[in-house]
């Protein structure tokens, strides 16, 4: 933001916590003069401006005034606010880069557990810097809905230096950008810095996918990044429904596939509910496809921050009709959903049964054996080993049963 040309980034007031708000004024001559007022200043003051010069310095600015109102930012924090500020009063493409901290050079796989995704946004440090310790399986840095679109391109640059310098504690590292067009301009700001996940709101069809994969493409041989991105398009109108077959088969870098009910249903014109009736179409056509494709079928988040019991029912409800996961709004849901998700003590004790029987059929010759008073076959122990895998995935039963 520009005012009597000073330019200003970041967050101030009572409520805000490691956060800053940067006003940078340039100047023909003068030098560098740094008013930082903070809580902290006795303490950190000379640590705070060491960064500002060091930015600065790399930004080629020798005459400036910077106001600082601090409130307990860290170094990436402060470095993002003020390259952010720094890019709106001149025009240049260097970056400053924090160093990639090796917690988060980590890969993860298309398949692996996706249970349970913690939202943050993407312009409130606060909520970044602790998230791992609730062990979601991965927090998602929101650049779409969470952001205003005046703070957007200056959120780009923290959640870039969060990827690089701030440890998540081995969580899934992701990402949601803006829709189209407005989420272009986000890739190169997390494409190089090892995200792991992609999410694309308002998906409708496979060109959205084919473009976003593209442009992934050439950010990474530009940059001469490696690592696998993968995505996730989250469908949230009747367009993407009816389009979920096209989108599926648009790449093999597809993982999961979400689907975002406060925005469906407001597209097809009805009021969500708990129970789901209203969207229960939407959502097994994204559970059959994905199941075909050997995509995660994603369910949408539970808004009710407050209502865990009625959190449980629908995780329950989820879980049932062929979902893998969803998404989490608030650390207080992780556990709920988690548990919930994860195999019963009698769906395990049931799968370990199926498994055993059956590989005994196999070495005395039989192709089917009975439990009881039930028939075993090949697809019921392929069920019973897909419950046994998900079991090893959180932990519930020991590597020798991976194969």
């Amino acid at each position: 933001m520009k005012k009597n040309n000073t330019y200003s980034v970041g967050n101030k007031g009572e409520r805000v916590r490691s956060d800053c708000f940067i006003a940078l004024g340039l100047k023909e001559q003068g030098g560098i003069k740094i008013n930082l007022v903070s809580k902290v200043k006795s303490i950190y003051g000379k640590h705070i401006e060491s960064i500002c010069f060091e930015v600065l310095a790399f930004f080629e600015i020798n005459h400036a005034v910077l106001d600082i109102e601090d409130s307990g930012a860290l170094d990436f924090v402060i470095a993002a606010r003020l390259e952010a500020v720094i890019k709106q009063a001149i025009h240049t493409d260097k970056e400053f880069l924090l160093g990639l901290i090796p917690e988060n050079k980590s890969t993860t796989r298309k398949k692996q557990s996706r249970i349970t995704r913690l939202y943050l946004p993407g312009n409130t440090p606060s909520l970044m810097i602790n998230s791992g310790i609730h062990k979601p399986d991965g927090i998602i840095l929101d650049l779409e809905d969470a952001v205003t679109f005046s703070k957007k391109e200056e959120a780009r640059f923290l959640v870039r230096n969060a990827l690089r310098g701030l440890n998540f504690l081995g969580v899934e590292r992701m990402v949601r950008i803006n829709q189209l067009p407005e989420g272009l301009k986000d890739l190169p700001f997390v494409v190089p810095h090892n995200v792991n996940l992609v999410l694309i709101p308002k998906c409708e069809d496979g060109s959205q996918i084919k473009i976003i994969n593209d442009h992934i493409e050439k950010i990474q041989e530009k940059s001469k990044s490696i690592n696998p991105i993968w995505l996730m398009p989250i469908i949230e109108s009747a367009k993407g429904v009816l389009n979920i077959v096209e989108i599926a088969r648009s790449s093999n870098k597809i993982a999961g596939i979400a689907i975002g009910l406060e925005d469906y249903t407001a597209n097809i014109g009805v009021k969500r509910t708990d129970f789901g009736m209203e969207s229960l179409y939407a959502r097994m056509q994204i559970i059959t496809t994905c199941k075909a494709f050997g995509i995660q079928p994603i369910d949408s988040v539970f808004s009710d921050i407050e209502n865990l019991e009625a959190l449980k029912k629908n995780v329950l409800l989820s879980k049932s009709i062929g979902f893998e996961g969803m998404g989490c709004i608030h650390p207080r849901q992780i556990r709920i959903i988690s548990e919930n998700f994860a195999p019963s003590e009698n769906e395990l004790e049931e799968a370990k049964r199926i498994v055993v029987a059956y590989d005994d059929a196999i070495k005395n010759g039989m192709g089917v054996v009975s439990l009881g008073t039930n028939m075993i076959d090949a697809p019921v122990v392929e069920k019973a080993k897909k419950v046994i895998q998900q079991a090893i995935a959180l932990n519930k039963l020991g590597e020798n049963w991976a194969d």
